[in-house]
């Protein structure tokens, strides 16, 4: 199972995220290990659950948030291109490589597409390594060594961005009130515009977290491989 998990900051993408990680651990026979959510200076190091240790201290927050838009670009497209070695997709080798069995990843390189030349100053057109470049050579790799990638699109309405936002701040967030509408507007474009053959919508909107997940595994089964369905207790 190989999930790619993208959405507007406050949408629900970690949230849902951390629910799909455990009911497909107890419930599916999936071995997912970890999230990888790295896409968001400076929230780029560490893995939720297994080595929240590695998460950057807050000093080390802001070197990350005062790097040159070179250096941001740099280590993003770099982290992106080890998110895709053949390596983490050669069944029954991944943890040789230092991944799992099965993938569960939020934003990646749509993520990063969205947010960089928006935010951290890299990636635009006619700048170094534009990410609708990045972008294409990202999701060739994904479909040659994984092509099973299902692109789940979180999305939650303008105000219930806002809402959420006010009332549960992140730290260094990166979304500003002022974009919701425009950020919200990429990633739909971005989502479309996707080479990645599976996908699905989930709005999070009006669900509870556990309608939300509830909603999510019923979009899913029809993407669901052999070996999933063989898992499956």
């Amino acid at each position: 199972m190989k999930l790619l998990l993208v959405g507007c900051e406050y949408a629900g993408t970690t949230t849902l995220a951390k629910g799909i990680l455990r009911r497909g651990e107890e419930e599916m026979g999936a071995y997912f290990g970890l999230i990888h959510d790295h896409w968001k200076v400076p929230h780029v190091t560490g893995h939720w659950p297994i080595d929240t240790d590695a998460f950057p201290s807050e000093d080390e927050r802001r070197d990350l948030i005062d790097l040159s838009p070179k250096f941001k670009e740099q280590m993003q497209r770099h982290s992106l291109y080890y998110h895709i070695q053949p390596g983490a997709f050669d069944k029954g080798k991944e943890e040789q490589q230092g991944f799992y069995p099965d993938y569960l990843a939020i934003g990646m390189h749509i993520e990063d597409a969205v947010y960089g030349p928006l935010y951290f100053g890299y990636g635009g057109e006619g700048q170094p390594a534009p990410r609708d470049v990045v972008k294409q050579t990202v999701e060739r790799a994904l479909l040659k060594f994984a092509p099973e990638f299902v692109l789940v699109h979180v999305k939650a309405a303008p105000p219930v961005i806002r809402q959420r936002m006010a009332d549960s701040p992140h730290d260094n967030p990166v979304v500003q009130d002022k974009d919701v509408e425009m950020v919200l507007r990429r990633f739909e474009e971005a989502y479309e515009a996707s080479a990645i053959r599976h996908k699905l919508v989930i709005d999070t909107s009006e669900a509870t977290v556990e309608d939300t997940l509830a909603e999510f595994i019923a979009k899913l089964e029809p993407y669901l491989t052999d070996d999933d369905r063989k898992r499956r207790r």
